[in-house]
């Protein structure tokens, strides 16, 4: 019995200590929104937080997060992710949109790392792979996010 708090929430899963992170969220917890993309931790259509640090659900046992936190792309209290949605949907970065969950949730680690991020920072942490080539779109989309912050932070 693997037991972790899930964007917020503890849940326990039975299931073999090596079966993927990514399995458990999608096939045992039903939370699809996390995607399977390569296998090999190349891609990042996989990325979650793990007690705040992204990283490629596809690869990590869920022995690994055992009474860790876990959050997904369903987490609805993170005020940096939903800056980032509104900034993904105005800059239109979707275009199959398969990868996108794992873009939102590595830019949003990104921004909480580095809150007005550069060229070269976004480019350093994004490494997530996108077919669709929305590369410059969410280059504009992570600055827009975190000019809103800016913004919210000074009517503060």
């Amino acid at each position: 019995m693997h037991t972790f708090k899930l964007n917020g929430q503890p849940v326990s899963v039975d299931v073999e200590d090596d079966m993927p992170l990514l399995w458990v969220l999608r096939d045992e917890l039903g939370h699809t929104g996390t995607k399977f993309g390569c296998g090999v931790a190349a891609c990042g259509a996989c990325t979650v937080h793990i007690d705040g640090t992204a990283m490629r659900s596809c690869s990590i046992p869920v022995s690994f997060a055992a009474g860790k936190a876990v959050q997904t792309i369903e987490s609805k209290d993170d005020p940096i992710l939903k800056r980032l949605q509104a900034a993904w949907v105005a800059h239109q970065v979707p275009q199959c949109g398969y990868c996108q969950s794992g873009m939102l949730m590595a830019a949003t680690a990104l921004l909480r790392d580095k809150p007005q991020p550069t060229d070269a920072d976004i480019d350093a942490a994004m490494t997530n792979i996108c077919r669709c080539g929305t590369y410059q779109r969410v280059r504009a989309a992570i600055h827009t996010a975190a000019s809103s912050a800016s913004a919210q932070e000074k009517q503060a």
